[in-house]
């Protein structure tokens, strides 16, 4: 792993090549782990569904506890991370991802011998563990890898995030060969398929365990943690933060909608299409290093996310043809270097943040694809689709309309069309009936039959034209309109790549141990000191 040369003096890790190199492979399978297990958890709830008697609303809240202390936790041990050490928390970390299996191992057993809603519980609480360990590894592994790599953070945060992907690849591909009615190869028992995760995890526990790690660059120098809180008080950082948020609206919320959206048209080669992508950014992550030094990482962004915005727009493009695959090639060109290279940026030019500075971004990023970025695309869609099925076909809005409105912030409320009543027409029932043998006294799955067999039933085959029409036109929009996201990331870089060009050009800071900040450029390695409050301003 080759370090640049920079004049200045300024100091590596105190670290043998080997425990460098052996600790940033532990924190690349962390996120190894964490993909994995986040995919295989996602393929298995049919398995779970079947064996369980759960419903399709009991399993998306099961699904949904694999996000729901991530970006809070992130947020809350990077408060520490700087002072309790990396170690500590990967440690921990360690430790609830195999919590959370022996949690989830129990299913079987508790359903047997407790009932249903008990097994019900013990899958959501194995989740939900699951992602507080998530969150305990980001909050450790990005300040870790920028203390490893003090002169090349970018670079290695883009390989380091390589992983999630490279998790998510594996885990679809152990989905593909081996869950569902129809497996490529054979239907495996989930117990066994949740369990592979714990070969990197056993790898990263081992190493943690091992290896000396080093403290943070700021707590090197001295940095307390109120510096640390003022330093995430300048005005350049909070823009950072703003934009941060952008990226997780469209990066992680996309993530979540954007499969579903393309299955409308694509079926099965939806997941075929998210897995080419995935190899995308695998590739480029691994290869950011010189495109970063060629034109520093501001450029690079944006340049990501004009490919982002373009990609995005022309993936709601009427086609399930070349178009849909150029676009989403663009798409996965851009979003590769969202996440990481933010992370480099702020650990670049704000290294008396420490661990805080990188953990806040992070969990900003995480909390914005949450609260904001998947409801946003769901209500976008859920307009859209409604809009147009209402110059359609006014009756057969009437019949299929959810019966609540949708809100997301200060946005006019809409009703949307109820998915439990398209996936009724779309299968004729079928899934209704199965999940009626299930719960037959279940409130809700009675009232469906119900609406389905006096209202819906006479008009099966004349609504299902329309209703599959406006759904696909109401996810394609959907992507459109969320292609502004990206185009507002890429003004919001513009300014700050004309900003440091009037500077000079972008530099990155370091500090020496007596807490003394040095300019860096990365593209000559010439290093000077700063004034005293410059980072403060900037």
């Amino acid at each position: 792993m080759a370090e640049l040369s920079f004049a200045g003096g300024i100091p590596e890790p105190a670290l043998s090549p080997r425990a460098q190199r052996s600790i940033f492979i532990a924190s690349f399978m962390t996120l190894i782990a964490v993909g994995i297990g986040f995919a295989v958890r996602a393929g298995v709830l049919g398995d779970w569904g079947v064996q369980y008697g759960f419903t399709k609303s009991d399993l998306g809240v099961i699904a949904g506890a694999g996000l729901a202390g991530f970006g809070f936790t992130i947020i809350f041990f990077s408060f520490f991370a700087d002072t309790v050490g990396y170690r500590a928390l990967l440690l921990l970390a360690f430790a609830l991802l195999l919590v959370s299996e022996v949690v989830t191992m129990m299913a079987g057993p508790i359903y047997h011998s407790h009932g249903q809603r008990a097994a019900y519980w013990t899958l959501y609480s194995g989740t939900f563990i699951f992602s507080l360990a998530q969150g305990l590894c980001e909050a450790a592994i990005n300040p870790l890898t920028a203390t490893l790599f003090p002169k090349n953070k970018t670079h290695y945060l883009n390989i380091l995030h390589a992983g999630w992907p490279g998790g998510l690849m594996i885990g679809g591909v152990i989905c593909y060969l081996f869950t569902g009615q129809q497996p490529a190869i054979a239907h495996v028992r989930w117990e066994i398929l949740a369990s592979v995760y714990l070969i990197p995890t056993l790898y990263f526990g081992y190493v943690t365990l091992k290896e000396k790690f080093p403290i943070s660059e700021a707590k090197a120098a001295g940095v307390s943690l109120g510096q640390m809180i003022l330093a995430i008080f300048a005005p350049m950082l909070i823009f950072l933060f703003v934009i941060h948020a952008m990226i997780g609206y469209v990066e992680l919320g996309t993530d979540s909608w954007i499969q579903n959206i393309l299955n409308n048209t694509l079926k099965s080669r939806a997941s075929l299409l998210f897995t080419y992508c995935s190899i995308i950014m695998i590739i480029l992550r691994f290869c950011a290093g010189p495109i970063v030094h060629k034109i520093n990482p501001l450029g690079l962004l944006f340049i990501a996310a004009c490919c982002g915005a373009t990609g995005l727009y022309f993936l709601g493009y009427p086609s399930t043809g070349a178009v849909i695959w150029i676009a989403a090639t663009v798409f996965a060109i851009g979003k590769s270097f969202y996440w990481p290279t933010m992370l480099g940026v702020i650990g670049e030019r704000f290294p008396k943040g420490g661990a805080l500075a990188m953990g806040l971004s992070g969990g900003i990023g995480m909390l914005s694809a949450g609260f904001l970025g998947g409801p946003g695309i769901g209500y976008t869609y859920d307009r859209n689709a409604s809009a147009n099925l209402t110059q359609t076909d006014q009756a057969a809005y009437n019949r299929v309309k959810a019966p609540e409105e949708n809100r997301f912030a200060f946005f006019k409320p809409v009703q949307g069309l109820d998915s439990q009543k398209l996936a009724i027409i779309d299968d004729a029932g079928t899934q209704l009936t199965s999940d009626l043998q299930k719960k037959p006294d279940d409130a809700s799955l009675l009232a469906l039959d119900h609406w389905f067999n006096t209202t819906e039933k006479p008009h099966l085959e004349s609504d299902k034209a329309p209703v599959d029409a406006a759904n696909i036109f109401g996810g394609r929009r959907a992507l459109q309109i969320t292609a502004c996201v990206p185009a507002t990331m890429a003004a919001c870089y513009l300014l700050l790549v004309l900003y440091f060009l009037a500077r000079g050009g972008y530099k990155a800071i370091h500090l020496d141990s007596s807490g003394r900040e040095t300019e860096v450029d990365l593209t000559t390695g010439e290093a000077e000191a700063m004034e005293a409050g410059t980072t403060q301003q900037a």
